[in-house]
């Protein structure tokens, strides 16, 4: 088995079209198709349902893609550790993240890398906490700024980086701004909420707290991003739990301090795998996080 073949078959399948892939991968379609015969003949089952106008995974091709997704990335680390040693990061930093995350000002710390690293390609993606982990412990990405989602295991660790409380963001005209008081989930039950999607790590924290102070919200206004969610309590169509740094984004909106149940706050974490699988290209990034150099 080639390492090209499992390149062209994660191509193939990660674009559902040999046309497109054969142009990305800068290869002939009847060399790409080729390539993916090859590699069915060498496995002894089909990969693709071909149609007139995409391809899909077989159950066999589905059991291939995450393991030829690891290899390919196993391959990488071994070029850039090999590289790194020599004194020359090169290769690629997929970074993933969500949002306006606290203690982590991304961009800047990227700038720093890129001027430290100039042979480096970086490669961002936002996505909510819980698809990031995913991404991390399957190779996909080498590394990520989220909240925690999950207990440390042999695919995926943490860094703790930053915590803070969570905090309720409302109109000025809005009768809690009025109060000014302390809250707990038990004064907001019956609230319009404004939140992010259950994948997200303040949607996750909020979740926990009101379950474990026993209340139950529902979630009418759910949004992707954080301007929309801040677009919609200046509206005083809802109010929202969130980490306590939303509060600067937004300043004509009270900011009310929350009392939950269980101590429950927002954490801030990286997440990478393990220690023997993480990228130079990681680690340097995290060197720059750590001294503050980013």
């Amino acid at each position: 088995m080639e390492l090209r073949h499992l390149q062209h078959f994660v191509a193939v399948a990660e674009d559902q079209h040999f046309t497109r892939a054969a142009e990305r991968l800068l290869v002939s379609q009847s060399g790409l198709s080729a390539s993916i015969r090859a590699l069915e003949r060498e496995l002894r089952a089909p990969l693709f349902v071909r149609t007139t106008r995409r391809v899909t995974l077989t159950e066999a091709g589905r059991a291939l893609l995450e393991e030829a997704r690891r290899i390919l990335a196993q391959v990488r680390s071994a070029h850039e550790a090999v590289a790194a040693v020599q004194g020359v990061l090169r290769g690629t930093l997929s970074l993933g993240a969500e949002q306006c995350i606290a203690g982590v000002p991304v961009a800047r710390l990227l700038a720093a890398f890129r001027r430290g690293h100039p042979d480096v390609e970086i490669r961002l993606r936002q996505a909510g906490s819980g698809e990031l982990a995913e991404e991390v412990a399957a190779g996909r990405l080498d590394l990520a700024f989220a909240y925690r989602t999950q207990a440390d295991t042999d695919q995926l660790r943490s860094v703790s980086l930053a915590g803070e409380p969570m905090t309720v963001l409302c109109h000025p005209d809005h009768r809690l701004a009025a109060d000014g008081a302390v809250l707990t989930p038990q004064d907001l039950a019956d609230e319009v909420f404004v939140d992010f999607h259950p994948d997200w790590g303040p949607r996750r924290v909020t979740d926990a707290v009101f379950a474990g102070a026993g209340v139950r919200r529902t979630v009418p206004l759910e949004v992707n991003d954080v301007h929309g969610l801040l677009d919609l309590i200046d509206e005083n169509l809802g109010i929202a739990v969130v980490p306590r740094h939303f509060r600067h984004k937004r300043a004509a909106l009270t900011s009310l301090p929350l009392k939950d149940a269980d101590g429950t706050e927002y954490e801030t974490i990286a997440l990478l795998p393990s220690a023997q699988a993480t990228s130079p290209a990681a680690r340097a990034l995290m060197g720059l996080l750590e001294t503050g150099s980013g």
